[in-house]
């Protein structure tokens, strides 16, 4: 099947641009968005209940709690390991997938984005965008406000700093922060 025949939904999951504008995709964000909003007013007493939301949203959950408020765009492409924990605030923005591991522990604040424009303002106005898979290991602390962009790695038991923008691969057993993310020592 060539470019030309795919729907645009699979173009996205392929990582091919594609316009986010197209009818099923947009349909899909607005149904995940309900779910979020169902998940985000939930009975804070009802656990079950809220667990209930977020599995039926997610493409595959373990044991997992979310604080809300919680936000994604389509949540079928998000797999969670076991033991996840992730605070108030997070964004999930899974045009591509987003693999989390086990033994994940997510600070307020913190944006996983694997939607990208192109750098052509032209390319840009046309509305057409690209996204990228996201993969975080086992063991993985993300701190407060961090923001994780298209494509990157982030390697089994490494520690993220408050505020750090990671715009490339994190080997395993790393401490990085800063704007962008730099290594600043092995755990």
């Amino acid at each position: 099947m060539s470019e030309n025949e795919l729907s645009e939904k699979q173009k996205m999951l392929q990582g091919l641009a594609y316009f986010p504008s197209n009818k099923q995709l947009q349909q899909e964000r607005a149904q995940a968005k309900k779910q979020c909003q169902l998940f985000n007013q939930h009975d804070i007493d009802d656990r079950k209940g809220a667990r209930r939301i977020i599995k039926d949203l997610f493409g595959a959950v373990g044991s997992a709690w979310i604080e809300p408020p919680f936000y994604c765009d389509y949540g079928y492409n998000i797999r969670v390991g076991n033991n996840f924990y992730a605070n108030h605030g997070l964004v999930i923005l899974d045009a591509a997938p987003v693999t989390i591991g086990d033994d994940v522990m997510i600070a307020p604040g913190v944006i996983i984005s694997t939607a990208t424009h192109p750098l052509d303002a032209l390319e840009r106005r046309k509305g057409i965008e690209s996204a990228r898979q996201i993969t975080i290991g086992n063991n993985v602390w993300l701190g407060a406000g961090v923001k994780i962009l298209d494509g990157v790695i982030i390697g089994d038991n490494s520690v993220i700093a408050a505020g750090a923008v990671v715009t490339k691969n994190v080997p395993a057993n790393s401490l990085v922060g800063g704007v962008p993310a730099r290594l600043l020592r092995s755990l």
